[in-house]
């Protein structure tokens, strides 16, 4: 099956998911397979947070748009246009997926079929339904991918190698029992935002989105932010408040109670806003509903402190000219070739 092939086929598949956005869901003509596969595909948005609470409809359509985005042809050429496909034998790469975010694990999903190798997935059982009827619509569009996509709950076996995501722990049970063949292994990353100061409140405010989106749950999301000395807290909770309304899921809120009650009883001075709490810590993780930050004096100190911590951070957020750094307001759509914790997977993937 030829590289061009297999990149119509998700050129295909992101104009199948280009009539499913927050601004409307529309039916649009000559898209091969509507019969069979629209009605399908709505009702699982729909149907989204009744298997995962946090899955709500505006979260999963975010999802769904991003990828409609990142399969235009113009991104899947600029993609694979630095790489070789050359491997003479396919082999079966198993990928463990994580479930925090909706279709999280599509960018694996998509390396290991365009490197022209064949799938076998275990899904997690909070994100277990998109990606099996994206893998079915492909084997609508071009049938050579009947066989090289498998999903299944069961124990994997005879695979040539592994990509699995997870928590810190269960990534040390990755490595026990997959260690042996070749891998990527993910945990727990978290994304930093670093302001100067100047920042006016439109960039603040983009930057906020990035705070809330997917509930804070993704790697991507902004989980601490460092502040020049004297910056003014009040800034953030302005230009949070156009996400005040996050307070009304009963999940988010349940975490926003739980914690200010642990901080309260621990004496943590915070600072909140009714929907967001504001904590001065080292950590990078800061907990559903919490946002830490950090002041700094000297931005190249910081900087070189960050690049010692590379291995608990996803990605540096900030508009300050930092290299490998992405723009306030952007970390949410990351391109095709921004890999997750910046290893490569298609090149692993096509040197196996």
């Amino acid at each position: 099956m030829p590289l061009q092939q297999r990149k119509d086929a998700f050129v295909a598949l992101g104009a199948f998911l280009s009539q499913f956005s927050r601004k409307e869901i529309l039916r649009k003509e000559n898209i091969p397979h509507n019969d069979l596969f629209f009605d399908a595909f709505q009702m699982q948005i729909d149907r989204a947070q009744e298997s995962n609470g946090w899955f709500t409809k505006d979260n999963v359509l975010f999802a769904v748009e991003s990828w409609s985005q990142a399969l235009r042809p113009e991104n899947l050429d600029k993609w694979t246009s630095s790489y070789t496909f050359e491997q003479d034998i396919p082999k079966t790469i198993a990928v463990i997926m994580a479930g925090n975010i909706p279709m999280v694990g599509f960018h694996d999903f998509l390396s290991v079929l365009i490197s022209g190798h064949s799938l076998l997935a275990k899904l997690s059982s909070n994100d277990k339904n998109f990606l099996p009827m994206l893998g079915k619509y492909l084997q609508y569009i071009l049938p050579e991918f009947k066989g090289k996509i498998t999903f299944t709950e069961g124990e994997l076996s005879d695979f040539d190698a592994v990509i699995a995501t997870g928590s810190d722990n269960t990534a040390r049970y990755f490595d026990y029992y997959f260690g042996k063949h070749p891998h990527i292994i993910r945990q727990n990353r978290n994304t930093v935002a670093i302001l100067s100061g100047d920042e006016d409140s439109k960039t603040l405010e983009r930057m906020s989105d990035d705070i809330f989106r997917y509930f804070g749950l993704g790697c991507r999301s902004i989980s601490k932010i460092y502040l020049p000395k004297g910056f003014d807290l009040n800034r953030i909770f302005k230009a949070v408040f156009k996400h005040k309304d996050i307070i009304n899921y009963e999940r988010y809120a349940n975490n926003y109670e739980y914690n200010k009650a642990v901080y309260l009883m621990s004496l943590f001075d915070i600072r909140e806003n009714g929907f967001l709490m504001l904590k001065e810590d080292s950590s990078f993780a800061s907990p559903i509903s919490s946002l830490f930050y950090e002041y700094y004096e000297d931005l190249d100190s910081l900087l070189v402190t960050l690049e010692q911590e590379r291995a608990n951070i996803q990605c540096i957020t900030t508009d300050i000219d930092v290299a490998g750094s992405i723009p306030l307001g952007k970390t949410q759509a990351p391109s095709l070739w921004d890999y997750a914790d910046g290893v490569d997977t298609l090149q692993f993937l096509l040197t196996l």
